[in-house]
Formats: structure tokens, sequence, C-alpha cells
């Protein structure tokens, strides 16, 4: 991965032409100032940052796909219709920033200050994918491609970060077959935790859940929403 100098940057964004010959993809940027600057639809894809300031940078349009931007601040940015598809944002800050229109798909946000996000019904994959209220059925694949049919009930904590997959703190076995729906078992093992077993008809429950719905990988009972999310996975 190169190194980019501030020099770079300014010459990226000297005209549209510079901007299209422009190659900032896999690079690395440490120790530098891109506050107020236009940036608008440059690609940082697969970029790391380290010790880099944002503020009020016109970064509209801009591509973050799987960029490293963990203890980044973008503070008060505009980031209309940019992509964070993949960006790793743990312990950063997108306070105040106009994200309508952006892509968080599977960003990570881990501890990251999201206050006065600015967001609208074109933003995607900032609110919560699972149902918040309400009775649901979930999926869970298991140990053995067995599939595990999940009753999340009314009084359930449940969450969702910016992936399809959910958490729950109980849920109740409903059924458990096989891919092809052709044999039923009594049991399921989970994939991560070889402890933890499903069991038809009886109730399972996570007494530690995380109620932070930013951790995608924690502590709940994980499931999807479809059987065949459940068995892509």
């Amino acid at each position: 991965m190169r190194q980019v100098f501030w020099e770079e940057v300014q010459e990226t964004i000297k005209n549209e032409e510079s901007r299209k010959r422009s190659n900032l993809v896999e690079a690395e940027f440490r120790d530098m100032d891109l506050s107020g600057m236009d940036l608008h639809g440059v690609d940082f894809s697969k970029s790391a940052f380290f010790n880099v300031k944002f503020y009020r940078t016109n970064l509209s349009g801009a591509i973050f796909e799987n960029a490293l931007l963990d203890g980044i601040v973008l503070e008060k940015c505009n980031l209309f219709g940019a992509k964070l598809v993949g960006t790793c944002l743990r312990e950063g800050s997108l306070k105040g920033c106009d994200c309508r229109g952006v892509d968080f798909y599977s960003a990570v946000l881990e501890h990251t200050d999201l206050t006065d996000v600015v967001t609208d019904d074109t933003t995607k994959w900032f609110q919560m994918y699972c149902p918040a209220t309400g009775p649901i059925l979930g999926y869970k694949k298991c140990f053995g491609d067995r599939l595990v049919q999940l009753l999340i009930p009314a009084d359930a904590k449940r969450t969702s970060a910016t992936r399809p997959s959910c958490r729950a703190s109980k849920a109740k076995v409903l059924s458990i077959w096989n891919f092809e729906a052709t044999e039923s078992f009594d049991e399921a093992w989970s994939l991560v935790d070889d402890n933890f077993v499903y069991r038809k008809g009886q109730w399972v429950e996570v007494k530690n859940f995380n109620e932070d719905r930013w951790f995608d990988s924690t502590t709940g009972i994980h499931f999807w929403l479809t059987r065949e999310e459940a068995i892509a996975y």
C-alpha cells in the first residue's frame, strides 16, 4: 500500500479532469488535515487513514468501500450519496454529518459517535433491518447443515447493525430441518458455540444480551429473517 501525501491530494482536486485521472485506491493517508476541502466523488476504496482530520469536508459521492477509518473523526462533513460499504469506523465519529443517500452496508460503527447525523429514506442500512416490535420468525444455520426456525417473541430484545443479520435475547425453537426440508431433527448445535444447543419445542435465552445494536458479532441469538439468508451464511 503506497503512502499518499498532502500535495497529491491537492493535485487530485485541482479540476474535474485531474479527479478522473487520480488513483487514491488502496492508499495510505497519515498525519493529514483535509478539513474544508472539496473531495466530492473521490474514490478512497481499500485505503487506510491514520491521524487524518476531516472537518466540514465535502465528501459527497466519495467512495470509502472497505476503507479503514478506525478512530477517525469526520465532523460536520457532507457525505451526501457517499458509499461506506464495508468501511471500518470503530471509535470514530460522524457527528453532524449529512448522510442522506449514504450506503452503510456492512459498515462497522462500534463506538462511533453518531450524534446529529442527518439521514433520510435514501440512506441505506442505517435504520434497523430487524423489526423493532412484535413477534417475528427467524432462521438459523447450525452445525451439520441443519436449519432452525425460531419464534422471536414480542417481549424479546432484538437488534441488527448494518447487515441483514439480527440478534435476539430469547427465542423458541419451532422446528429443525435439513436444508432440503426432507428430514427433521430434535436438536441442532450452534456453529459458534458448540455448547449452545437448540432443541425443538424449547426456549433458548441469552442473559448477557448486548443491546448495543452497532455490535454485530457479540452476545445474542443470531438469526436471519429468511431461510435463504440463513442457508447462504
